[in-house]
This record gives structure tokens, C-alpha cells and sequence, in this order.
């Protein structure tokens, strides 16, 4: 998968449109990743004993890797990510300004 914890991306498709977060996690047998503040739902919980009451709680769900794209900590627009083969190992490349990611 190509992004990964802690990436800044913004968001193209769904109800959150146009909003930008921090990638919480990552599932990649899902392809779906958790992102900080979006993809917000509300969830009602039962009371479980006499002393916690029934509460509303809002939980942020998984949202699908093609319905974001990465923004480019150098050039801070939405990009594609492009791979660099190194002596090293794979480097991320944006595919806009070709800064290391």
C-alpha cells in the first residue's frame, strides 16, 4: 500500500469532500484507512449496569484508499504517489514535484 501512518490526505469522493486529516491506521488486506476527525458516525450504546448510562458516542470508520490522495508535504497539493528504486529500498516520489515523500 502506498500510504501510510501519519501521511496528510485530503479527501476527493464522499461526504466529507474537500477535508484534510492525519491517518490514524492502516488496513491493508481492506484497502481502507482510518483518518482523524472524517467518516464520522454516531453510535448508540446501551446502559450496561445501573451506574453507566446510555450514551451517543461518535466513532470515525474506516474509509476506502481510493477515495483520498496524499498531499505533498513539499509542494501541498494533492498528488499521486511514484516509487524510486535505491540502494536502499523503495523511496515514495510525489508525482508532481518529484520531492521524496
Amino acid at each position: 500500500m502506498k500510504l501510510k501512518k501519519g501521511d496528510v490526505v485530503k479527501i476527493v469522493l464522499g461526504k466529507d469532500k474537500g477535508k484534510t486529516g492525519k491517518i490514524e491506521k492502516v488496513f491493508s488486506k481492506t484497502s481502507k484507512i482510518k483518518i482523524e476527525g472524517v467518516n464520522l458516525y454516531k453510535r448508540h450504546l446501551k446502559a450496561r449496569s445501573q451506574n453507566q448510562p446510555s450514551e451517543i458516542v461518535t466513532i470515525a470508520k474506516p474509509m476506502p484508499v481510493y477515495n483520498v490522495a496524499l498531499i505533498c508535504p513539499h509542494c501541498k497539493l494533492p498528488t499521486r504517489i511514484g516509487f524510486l528504486l535505491a540502494k536502499n529500498g523503495k523511496i515514495r516520489v510525489c508525482r508532481k514535484c518529484n520531492g521524496k515523500i
